[in-house]
């Protein structure tokens, strides 16, 4: 199922931390789960137990593309068979355990995990239930801990919604926050010359339209115009529209008057022509 952002030409990001849902109750959330590291460039999941089943119909649906990620998805029966090859694993959790493990938030832990990767290490980020997280006993199990900012009130995040934040984070790291395009080049800004003929240009076609009706406030009205042109940092392009817009205007004016002649004339000459047929008696 492609989207508006998908495009088939272009190579398959791949390759980053594990990605490793525990026991996730719905296919739904595994589908979007799998988008969404698809979309940061996260290709490895794991999934241990899944509630419903495996394959899941609603996770090829939810995952809205990122079919070949499910496809390649290794299944677990446990965490700790899991992580049988792992060398640092973050556990995602927003609740504190009273453990001695580092916190990191999701910018410190794509950091870390470059790093660790860099030099030859498995790396696994992991992922709780739906309802109740990852078990205490779960979290033991890994090195660190991967927390998020959340609303303290309010800090359970569905599933997909925590793996697509990691896996941004990680993406970001590892583009160094390059975006994927940038705006196009701009004409080049125009000089001084080029907006004083566009300023002629204009204030004298408000003066023919009859703007300035006022002549003692027709210098102000002028300079507050200009400061508008000036503020814009106007590029050629840009003037070369402009001046375009206000011919426009103009020829449309003149054409309008002489339409108006035109249609005077017309009129004065059926006026003036004499009645058909003739009023004298036979």
């Amino acid at each position: 199922m492609p989207g508006s952002g998908t495009d088939s030409t272009k190579p398959w990001t791949a390759g980053g931390p594990l990605v490793i849902l525990v026991e996730p109750q719905l296919g739904e959330n595994i589908g979007s789960a799998a988008r969404a590291m698809g979309n940061f460039g996260l290709s490895r999941l794991r999934i241990v137990n899944p509630r419903e089943g495996w394959p899941s119909e609603k996770a090829r649906v939810f995952s809205a593309g990122a079919d070949r990620i499910l496809g390649e998805a290794q299944l677990y029966d446990d965490l700790r068979a899991a992580l049988h090859d792992v060398n640092y694993a973050f556990a995602a959790t927003a609740r504190e355990r009273g453990m001695a493990k580092p916190v990191l938030g999701a910018d410190g832990a794509a950091a870390e995990t470059r790093s660790r990767l860099a030099g030859g290490e498995e790396v696994a980020l992991v992922f709780g239930r739906e309802r109740t997280g990852l078990y205490t006993e779960e979290v033991s199990l890994c090195d660190a801990i991967l927390t998020l900012p959340v609303n303290p009130a309010f800090a359970s995040l569905n599933l997909a919604t925590c793996v697509a934040v990691a896996a941004y984070e990680w993406s970001k790291a590892e583009s160094c926050g390059a975006l994927p395009f940038a705006p196009p080049d701009r004409s080049p800004l125009a000089d001084k010359g080029d907006l004083f003929a566009f300023f002629s240009h204009l204030e004298g076609a408000l003066e023919t339209a009859g703007f300035f009706r006022s002549p003692e406030k027709a210098p102000s009205t002028i300079r507050n115009l200009r400061n508008i042109f000036h503020r814009l940092g106007l590029t050629r392009q840009d003037l070369a529209t402009l001046h375009g817009a206000v011919t426009a205007l103009e020829e449309g004016r003149e054409g309008r008057e002489a339409r108006k002649v035109e249609n005077n004339t017309r009129a004065a000459a059926r006026k003036a022509r004499p009645a058909s047929g003739s009023d004298e008696a036979g």
